[in-house]
């Protein structure tokens, strides 16, 4: 055989041992292993054994247990465990947190919504016309809410403290609602006075506490034409220093729909409360709605959201069987703090609000824990997304079990 022919040989034969290595031990550390094979090594495809380690005797004699191949295969091995191990994680992170469907969930996991009529409350630095800070003075403001519509109202606290949280004299100077166009159309600047005081009369509820109180209330005061942002700018004098304070709040005259009762039904081991509503404006209509147990202790979030047409409709809104099942609250069950609005897309408001229900609008009856279902929910999204993550976790796997010997 000639050199040529030699040389052309070997080259073949190190190219081919380079391959081998490199489906053998995965794409991730393929230049490492092809020069391990270049240079003579020829890692074990097992670890375990009597013959692991760089105790080998095989090993320092340059056999197939090299100590270069060995920590070559170690590191794939970790590698590949880390894998599986996240995979592993999010199967099951992903399966724990679908058990029960979107629409009737632990209220545990929104702490925002235990309390949704809760006022909305903020301390600022007060500030002057001018947008200067007043020094040593906090402004604290409260609003009940910011979306209302047709003969609905919202209240507004004032009150202004010092550094060390003592109230103020306060005298509030003027306070006027305006519409705030939301698009270039021009429409008609509508303006109103909002009356405060601190006399325990009207929307204040205690007299002399330095907070001062008014309620606006739009249909009755020139906005019942109008749909969008009301600015209501307040303008005061505590301790002998003017400031400012400004609420907004949206506004839309049309009620879509009131409600009209409720009604429950153990159906396929879920309990579930139809709210019944007089539906006027066909449309996506989002409700949402807590439960309490027996002993008052916040339970779960209740929503329903899908299109919904004119005239007597109801609410569907489920308590989940195995969620029940696995919270285990105190029967009866009490239905509270129920709201829904109609989605408006493409157009501000992008919404238009039905009445509040505050407190419990209704008590279930009492059922035996054996009547409610412990499957979990399912979906087609919910199973595609489960079998996508169990096939990464198997691949991991196989990987670890090749790379063990196993």
């Amino acid at each position: 055989m000639t050199r040529r022919a030699k040389t052309a040989l070997l080259v073949g034969v190190v190219i081919a041992l380079a391959l081998m290595g490199w489906y053998g031990f995965g794409a991730d550390n393929d230049t490492t292993l092809v020069n391990n094979v270049a240079g003579g090594s020829n890692p074990s495809r097992g670890l375990s054994g009597p013959g692991f380690g760089a105790s080998n005797p095989a090993a320092s004699d340059g056999g197939p247990y090299s100590a270069t191949g060995l920590k070559s295969r170690q590191e794939q091995l970790a590698l590949w465990q880390g894998r599986h191990e996240r995979a592993e994680q999010i199967f099951a992170s992903y399966r724990d947190a679908t058990r029960y469907p979107y629409d009737s969930r632990p209220i545990a996991e929104h702490p925002d919504q235990v309390h949704p009529f809760a006022p909305i409350a903020e301390e600022l630095k007060l500030r002057n016309a001018n947008g200067e800070e007043v020094k040593g003075m906090r402004l604290r403001t409260t609003q009940e809410r910011v979306f209302l519509s047709g003969t609905e109202s919202v209240k507004f606290t004032v009150s202004v403290r010092d550094e060390n949280i003592r109230p103020l004299p306060l005298v509030i100077r003027s306070a006027r609602a305006q519409s705030i166009p939301d698009s270039r159309t021009p429409i008609k600047l509508v303006q109103a006075s909002v009356v405060f005081s601190d006399d325990g009369t009207g929307a204040d509820d205690a007299s002399g506490d330095g907070t001062y109180s008014g309620r606006l209330t739009p249909v009755s005061q020139g906005f019942q034409n109008y749909g969008g942002t009301i600015r209501l700018l307040v303008e005061l004098t505590a301790d002998a220093e003017q400031g400012v304070a400004h609420f907004d709040v949206v506004y839309t005259p049309d009620v879509p729909a009131t409600w009209a009762g409720v009604r429950e039904a153990l159906e396929a081991g879920s309990l579930n409360f139809y709210l019944k509503a007089q539906v006027r404006t066909a449309g996506r209509y989002v409700v949402s709605a807590r439960v309490d147990d027996a002993n008052g202790v916040p339970f779960a979030l209740l929503q329903f959201n899908d299109e919904v047409a004119a005239g007597i409709r109801e609410f569907k809104l489920q308590v989940f069987g195995a969620l029940v099942l696995d919270k285990r609250p105190a029967f009866p069950l009490r239905l509270r703090d129920v709201d829904g609005f109609l989605l408006i897309p493409d157009k501000f408001p992008d919404r238009s609000t039905m009445a509040r229900q505050p407190g419990v609008v209704h008590v279930s009856a009492i059922y035996a824990r054996s009547r409610f279902s412990a499957a979990e929910w399912n979906s087609e999204e919910r199973q595609r997304y489960l079998e996508e993550y169990g096939k990464d976790a198997e691949t991991a796997r196989r990987q670890v079990e090749e790379l063990s010997g196993r």
